[in-house]
């Protein structure tokens, strides 16, 4: 063959493989779909660690060497964790998925059931040492010397302990202890403090609560045969060990409870409370389930107490007492949520503090009253702040969350000061306990109290500038923008407003806006986080801390254009901020490494995967994954902020998803998919999967249709004239093209979306189908219904929150009818598909009972989906999966002509009910 025919074959055999027509996405992609999770960097800065997690099967961890390309890959792993000093990479290996499927078919008991293993990988070396049948495994937060493995039981006994091992990381060298229930490490790693439980099949064990001093590896016995131990808690330094245990007194079911302590200067334990030590409110009691802590100058100890409880009467024969619950209307909470939350009561616990210097004196902070406490200073100020609804708990019922009174509680004698009324908002200690700082909704004002000087002040109300939610639209007192943070050394707080960032003096005058007014001259939104927070530091509820002269990164979006990215400031007055990075993308948190500008992130578009990215403030920026390479092989789409005016004369967007090789001289299918306000989401990557109830985007892009999402904006009192004034407006604005085909649009919503769609069918014809899920059809039921997933009754959603109405019924019956679907689906001419799952804890499922029944009377194509079991918005991934293509099913049918399905013509009977789906296309 001659060179020149040979090359000219080549050369049209990779023009045919790069013409290789993409295909849509069909519903067998879903599994092996990935994201990102869990990434971490090292503290020395040599080492990332993330995972790469696909929708169903195996995850793989990757750990990357960031001085050169060097990957380790370990397959079925979803997080891991570095040693404190960066040496090793720790973590949990799952079984293999189809190994857990197999089980599960089999229908293994839990404990047959395959078991992780745990890794250890020394970074930089190669292999991966590991231990099998690994229940969990712990770190010290200071401490790369060891770390503690805890085994699953040997037998299915639920009482009995399991082995733990304490392996060295350096010599390699294992401890390992026999029946232990729980354990704790001290910060610094030099103790392990345990819990044993006896064993049922050695007559001569006990429980017992020992420490392991790692250093020397010995062990010390700190009590023995009491019936338990618990809630184990090492002081900031790793010296002082507190515990709750248990002793049986006379009958089995009497049980007194005492707080125990230990050092390792002392031969035994010293009991600092019980029910009889002064300083216990009479027949009170140290609770098992409160939690005990340490201040951080490890001088006090906070613990838990409660009502001693009454015992069992096991005289009661269980069928000759009736069995009901009474409902009164002086109740603090009606009963479906004294249910809901009775093992919650039953548990609860009341915060006292001992101070360690004078070990007799106990202090009871909390109440029933004052239930929640939060002391200052990490526990080392004199003072806690307390929260009380007592007064407010009734009005939930109608309020919604309700309000609170503010008390500051003395931690020496318990004495308490009210300091605010009605505060709906949470309050916020400065960092060293000197002041109180707290949103009034009210008067829209910020206010900060003077802990020493019991004085207190408005920070915000010499200032014309709004602090609240300017965009508020529902029937309520609206919501601040929130506090940012606190300066150093209780100097002052930061503040939001919409745009941008406040600094208010707590001693003194002189506010100022430390971004100089740039956001919202820009209008772009500035929002601060502390970068250098670990993983584990991050779920604290403490507030920021920040110190002069240090650099702030700020997360930014822009309002206009929604691009998103990252500025820079200080605390300096007139200091506009200085762009980092900015562009049509979105970024998730990064982490910071501590005392330096490198980073981790994950950034994404509506075409791009949420990939791991390094850089040093945001450039030199490196790309770490290429998750979902197999996208380029699948027709995708595009995303663009559309605008539009209403008839109201209302500015108007939304985001319009047009599929990828989009033709203008084509006419497509549309779906209108809404909830609330979703084009801040224009730059967010959509992946396709199963949702648990929304529309799948990007699949019904890839298949061929136009997707609209408008947001919408409310007038109190008419939610569904709101929907038609901004949902209507923008379809009609869209159908103005040629390439919209007006006669195939439908609809799509779930739970208030789902209300929407139903209001909009009974107003308008214009559109060709409609799927409803979760929806409330009539607002006079619905009202007066409960929220099972907590018990609440569903009026303030009425009056205070998203449904919108503002008032009781009795108060505007008419809003509520013109606001009921239900009384006007006689005027409806769409078919319509609904999900109403009998398990929901949101939206009663009669209420999609009742739009079914009521069109089925009325003799329109209505059908129902009432997934077994499930909640408010689908859980089970099976169910998720089946909702997709039964939703294509339909939209295909009334939007592009295809067949219509089984379920849809024939209906599938109770008799084939798990035999027959009906997804079979019945042929013309």
């Amino acid at each position: 063959m001659k060179l020149g025919l040979l090359l000219s074959l080549c050369f049209s055999g990779m023009l045919a493989v790069a013409q290789t027509p993409k295909k849509p996405l069909d519903h067998g992609v879903y599994d092996r779909w990935q994201s990102v999770s869990s990434e971490e960097i090292s503290k020395n800065g040599k080492w990332v660690a993330y995972s790469v997690v696909p929708q169903e099967g195996d995850a793989e961890l990757r750990i990357h060497s960031l001085s050169g390309n060097h990957v380790v890959h370990v397959p079925r792993v979803k997080e891991a964790t570095f040693s404190a000093n960066s040496q090793f990479t720790i973590f949990l290996i799952n079984p293999f998925f189809q190994e857990v499927r197999t089980a599960r078919i089999k229908k293994k008991k839990p404990f047959d059931m395959p078991k992780d293993s745990l890794g250890i990988v020394e970074n930089g070396k190669p292999g991966v040492k590991k231990f099998s049948n690994v229940k969990s495994f712990s770190l010290p937060e200071r401490s790369s010397q060891a770390v503690a493995i805890q085994l699953h039981p040997t037998d299915s006994t639920k009482k009995a302990g399991a082995d733990l091992i304490i392996y060295q990381l350096i010599t390699k060298a294992e401890k390992r202890i026999t029946n232990v229930k729980e354990f704790i490490w001290s910060n610094n790693g030099k103790l392990l403090a345990y819990i044993t439980a006896a064993s049922k099949k050695d007559s001569t064990s006990r429980s017992g609560l020992y420490v392991y001093d790692t250093p020397r590896a010995t062990t010390h016995r700190v009590s023995e045969g009491r019936s338990d131990y618990g809630n184990l808690a090492f002081d900031e330094a790793g010296t002082q060990l507190a515990f709750t245990m248990e002793t049986r007194v006379k009958k089995p079911d009497v049980k007194k409870q005492e707080l125990g302590y230990f050092t390792l200067k002392m031969d035994s334990v010293k009991v600092l409370a019980g029910s009889a030590t002064p300083g216990i409110p009479k027949d009170w009691e140290v609770s098992p389930n409160g939690k005990t802590t340490f201040s951080a100058n490890g001088k006090k100890l906070f613990f838990g107490t409660s009502r001693i409880a009454t015992p069992k009467d096991t005289s009661l024969i269980e069928f000759e007492n009736a069995k009901l619950d009474i409902w009164n209307y002086k109740d603090d909470y009606l009963q479906p949520m004294q249910l809901k939350n009775l093992e919650k009561e039953l548990k609860r616990s009341f915060r006292a503090v001992i101070h360690l210097d004078q070990p007799t004196r106990i202090v009871q902070l909390a109440d029933e009253d004052i239930t929640e406490l939060q002391p200052g200073n990490e526990g080392n100020a004199d003072y806690a702040l307390g929260y009380s609804n007592a007064g407010h708990r009734i009005s939930t019922q109608w309020e919604g969350s309700g309000y609170r009174d503010i008390y500051l509680i003395s931690l020496k004698d318990g004495s308490k000061i009210k300091i605010a009324e009605g505060i709906k908002d949470k309050p916020d200690f400065s960092p060293l306990g000197k002041h109180v700082v707290w949103y009034n909704r009210h008067d829209n004002n910020w206010y900060s109290y003077n802990v020493h000087t019991k004085s207190r002040k408005s920070l915000t109300g010499h200032l014309k500038q709004a602090f609240y939610d300017e965009q508020n639209d529902v029937p309520d007192q609206a919501s601040p923008y929130g506090l940012c943070a606190f300066e150093a050394e209780d100097k002052s707080v930061l503040i939001y407003d919409r745009y941008d960032i406040w600094k208010f003096p707590l001693e003194n005058t002189g506010a100022y806006n430390v971004t100089a007014g740039y956001g919202r001259k820009n209008k772009i939104t500035f929002r601060y986080y502390d970068l250098e927070k670990s993983r584990t530091d991050r779920l604290k509820p403490d507030v920021d801390i920040v110190k002069s002269g240090k650099t702030l990164y700020l997360d930014a979006f822009n309002n206009i254009t929604k691009e998103a990215g990252w500025y820079s400031t200080t605390l300096t007055a007139n200091n506009a901020p200085r762009k980092l990075a900015m562009g049509p993308v979105g970024y998730s948190r990064p982490f910071l490494l501590s005392g330096s500008s490198l980073m981790i992130y994950r950034k994404e578009s509506y075409t791009q995967s949420p990939d791991l990215y390094v850089s040093r403030a945001f450039s030199s920026e490196r790309q770490l994954s290429s998750i979902n390479p197999w996208q380029k092989d699948y027709t995708w789409g595009t995303a663009e902020l559309v605008k539009w005016n209403t008839p109201a004369s209302h500015s108007a967007e939304g985001v319009l998803y047009k599929p990828e090789n989009f033709d203008p001289n084509r006419k497509y299918p549309m779906i209108v998919y809404f909830y609330e306000k979703v084009t801040d989401n224009l730059n967010r990557y959509i992946p396709p999967a199963p949702t648990p109830s929304r529309l799948n985007i990007s699949f019904f892009v890839s298949n061929g249709y136009l997707v609209f999402t408008p947001d919408i904006s409310y007038e109190t009192g008419y939610p569904g004239r709101s929907a038609e004034e901004y949902i209507n407006s923008g379809v009609n604005e869209l159908k103005k093209n040629s390439w919209v085909d007006g006669s195939r649009i439908g609809i799509q919503g779930q739970s208030w979306g789902g209300y929407q769609v139903a209001h909009l069918i009974t107003r308008t014809n214009m559109y060709a189908a409609a799927w409803a899920g979760a929806p409330v059809v009539n607002m006079f039921s619905a009202y007066g219904g409960i929220r099972w997933e907590t018990g609440m009754s569903r009026q303030f959603q009425y009056e205070k929150t998203q449904s919108r109405i503002g008032a009781t019924i009795w108060e505007k019956p008419e809003l509520y009818k013109e606001n009921s679907p239900l009384f006007f689906l006689d005027r409806v001419n769409t078919p319509v598909a609904i999900m109403a799952n009998d398990a929901d804890g949101a939206v009663p499922w009669y209420q999609g009972i009742e739009m079914f029944t009521a069109l089925r009377r009325l003799n329109k194509p209505v059908w129902m989906l009432n997934y077994n079991n499930e909640a408010h918005n689908l859980v089970q991934r099976q169910n998720r999966k089946d909702i997709q293509k039964r939703e294509q099913q339909f939209f295909d049918h009334y939007l592009k002509g295809a067949p219509i399905p089984v379920w849809m013509d024939k209906g599938v009977p109770a008799t084939e009910k798990g035999k027959n789906w009906g997804f079979d296309l019945v042929k013309p």
